[in-house]
């Protein structure tokens, strides 16, 4: 038995595209033992891992500060007397670990962010645009160099086995009853992946309208819930997720849902953590750059063709026309006619 400790710290969508890769790997080789390090937040997207998955969840801002606070997190993982070290991340605390795990003698890899591919893929003046390796494929690598080869194979984090019991899920929503159900998570970190938001509330608009529709709202920050609040109270047939339900049991209602309508987000990957169908949202970043949700096909992907796009990996860049056209141009009509598609068809 090999025990392997696997190290990604963030963000919500980087660490939630390790799940499918993980889990496979634990029921491809569930003679080894697999120890997940990363923020303690992340821990609900192991919740129902397989058995010889173990997750750590480390508090990096104040438990385990700095050098000191990361020499000292080394010296406990050491006692676990780990046989390899993938390396997920590659940032300066997770090389430190993997620095001192090989001084060690202990067998570590880690990942190829492929930057050079993707600096093409977001240059202004001489854009390669070619389909880089998908984060999937990197951590899969990893593995492999550390001599585990595999294919990631994932359709959702619960059993295949009837519906999940969720009593907050429940109060919530209430009974399905013959509608369809339209997630809809609108923000993202930054701009340059964010729809703008009165034409996000054209595509509310229009499917509040259908009685057959059931639209749920999901955000976060305090801005956020301002605005998805504005709408439940202005459009019928339209429900408030966020700030009612924990992110398990948000995970439990996206499984229940018929389609995801996201940014390039963390909810995107959340939802197809649970194989529910996302329409997801495209402006200065791109499909391209390896980012895709899970199992999500790019003809649900809705973005316009423009010669500057993208120009950048995580949507960070300000807009160097200044308009967002990427983001603008994109119509509300098609949005919907591809959510409703998706849904009559499930």
């Amino acid at each position: 038995m090999s025990k392997i400790l696997v190290i990604r710290f963030s963000a919500l969508g980087d660490v939630a595209m390790t799940v499918p890769v993980l889990f496979s790997f634990a029921h491809q080789y569930p003679q080894h033992q697999l120890v997940v390090l990363s923020r303690k937040q992340m821990g609900v997207l192991y919740k129902e891992a397989p058995q010889n998955i173990t997750f750590r969840g480390v508090d990096l801002k104040n438990d385990y500060k700095g050098i000191k606070g990361l020499a000292r997190l080394y010296s406990e993982l050491k006692e676990e007397k780990f046989d390899a070290i993938a390396d997920l991340h590659d940032v300066l605390r997770s090389k430190f670990l993997r620095w001192r795990f090989l001084l060690s003698g202990t067998k570590v890899a880690h990942i190829d962010k492929g930057r050079k591919g993707k600096r093409k893929l977001t240059s202004l003046n001489h854009k390669v645009k070619t389909q880089q390796d998908t984060s999937f494929k990197r951590y899969t690598d990893v593995l492999q160099r550390l001599g585990f080869p595999f294919k990631p194979e994932f359709k959702s984090i619960y059993p295949d086995a009837g519906e999940i019991s969720c009593p907050a899920v429940n109060s919530l929503t209430g009974e399905k009853n013959g509608n369809y159900w339209v997630g809809i998570a609108p923000f993202a970190a930054h701009q340059g992946k964010i729809y703008p938001i009165e034409l996000q509330e054209e595509v509310i608009r229009s499917l509040s309208a259908d009685s057959a529709c059931r639209v749920f709202l999901f955000g976060g920050g305090a801005h956020e819930k301002e605005i998805l609040n504005a709408w439940e109270k202005k459009y019928p047939n339209v429900i408030l997720v966020a700030g009612k339900l924990k992110m398990d049991e948000e995970l439990v209602l996206m499984s229940r849902l018929d389609v995801m309508e996201s940014m390039d987000s963390g909810n995107m990957h959340l939802a197809s953590l649970v194989g529910t169908p996302v329409v997801s949202i495209w402006g200065a970043t791109h499909p391209y750059a390896g980012f895709m949700g899970w199992g999500q096909s790019e003809n649900n992907a809705v973005q316009v063709d423009l010669p500057c796009r993208p120009c950048s990996i995580y949507g960070n860049k300000p807009c160097a026309k200044g308009n967002y056209e990427c983001l603008r141009n994109i119509r509300p009509e098609t949005i919907v006619s591809r959510i409703k598609s998706i849904a009559h068809n499930r």
